[in-house]
């Protein structure tokens, strides 16, 4: 029997078997596992006899499969990468499609690529991504997972925003990825009027549930949720609302360098000061959303390397900032008036990493919503230029 074909009932025609013989006869080739290999032209021509043939069966044939494995290694993302994995569904791929899946977690690629893995019983490498101590990784699963899942969301996601050990930002991930579906919303509707949803998660709850498309869920979460009033005393609309207002970036560049905001401790360009993240690009790195996330709800969207840390000394002064150098000597830490203080070792009695984030938890309260538009908007131009 030859080697190439597909099982008995898959006739191909005498051509087309001799075309994918005579490309996979040329000389063994070997599964490279390089981060980043190149196409190799072989491997193309065998991909596309391969999807040409509607009943392949790529177990049949040994050198097939290897250089199909070696294409999706080298090609992650493409529309064949994708239409391969669907067609032979090759487990061998699981772990680099979950890898590419987090990578592009905001992605269309991403999530399609999240499909595939439940699509072939896979669905548990991003459930244990949930657990793997990164939570940029774990943000990435608990959201992949809310949009793929579907009725597993719940049973897989529940826990994680029950859970007392999981940071912030991933239980926050979890109640947003469960919104995504009305039994999600009823679910965490559940939680909240049985007073079992935690503190720091009912901002998140609110934006999601009060701006319900189903008027039962947001008539009922309105009863136990508000989200805070502004500097006029008017409600925050939900998030889902403010991302589809348009403000005046002008506007919004004054109000951003207002006494006590965003300039006091973010950078942008050069001016302002260097307490958290510098701000100059951050147009190109965050959505809409994400950018009132940050503003709203600062201790669910904590960037790397941005974690703040309480000190206290022997002689009772408490000191709250960035980690700026650690060593078995001493502690630097930059506070919120980005004055860089030094500690001896010897004269501190605790340190920690605190869960809740240095920016202002309720800086929507200095702002008409007027005007946070229109610093979201300010914000939305600050771009990285366009390579020439």
């Amino acid at each position: 029997m030859n080697r190439f074909s597909p099982t008995a009932k898959t006739p191909m025609s005498t051509k087309t078997l001799a075309t994918l013989a005579i490309i996979l006869s040329v000389r063994p080739l070997i599964f490279a596992d390089e981060p980043a290999p190149q196409v190799n032209p072989k491997d193309k021509l065998v991909v596309e006899t391969v999807l040409r043939l509607k009943s392949f069966d790529l177990e049949s044939s040994t050198r097939a499969k290897e250089a199909v494995l070696r294409y999706l290694k080298a090609d992650p993302g493409s529309d064949q990468y994708f239409t391969l994995i669907e067609r032979f569904k090759p487990q061998e791929i699981t772990e680099d499609l979950a890898r590419f899946s987090l990578q592009h977690s905001t992605e269309t690629s991403g999530v399609r690529g999240a499909e595939l893995l439940f699509l072939m019983n896979a669905g548990s490498t991003l459930e244990a991504a949930i657990k793997s101590g990164d939570e940029k990784t774990s943000v990435a699963a608990v959201t992949l997972i809310g949009h793929v899942a579907a009725e597993r969301t719940e049973a897989i996601l529940l826990p994680v925003v029950a859970s007392t050990k999981s940071p912030l930002a991933v239980r926050t991930a979890a109640v947003s990825a469960l919104s995504r579906s009305v039994n999600g919303q009823k679910s965490v509707l559940t939680l909240v009027v049985s007073g079992k949803l935690a503190d720091d998660l009912k901002f998140a709850a609110a934006n999601v549930l009060l701006s319900s498309s189903d008027p039962a869920i947001k008539a009922e979460a309105a009863k136990h949720l508000q989200l805070p009033a502004t500097a006029d005393a008017q409600p925050l609309p939900p998030i889902a609302e403010l991302i589809q207002r348009r403000g005046d970036p002008v506007a919004g560049a004054i109000a951003f360098r207002k006494t006590n905001m965003c300039i006091n401790c973010h950078k942008v360009k050069g001016e302002g000061k260097e307490v958290g993240p510098d701000l100059s690009e951050i147009g190109s790195k965050l959505s809409r959303e994400a950018v009132y996330v940050s503003i709203l709800d600062p201790s669910a969207a904590i960037s790397h390397n941005y974690e703040s840390y309480a000190l206290v000394t022997d002689n009772g002064l408490v000191v709250v900032g960035l980690l700026v150098s650690e060593t078995d000597d001493a502690i630097t830490l930059r506070t919120q008036e980005g004055l860089d203080k030094k500690f001896s070792r010897q004269n501190v009695e605790e340190f920690e990493k605190q869960k809740i984030s240095m920016m202002p938890q309720d800086l929507q309260k200095q702002l008409t919503v007027t005007e946070l538009i229109d610093i979201v908007e300010y914000v939305m131009t600050l771009r990285k230029p366009p390579e020439e």
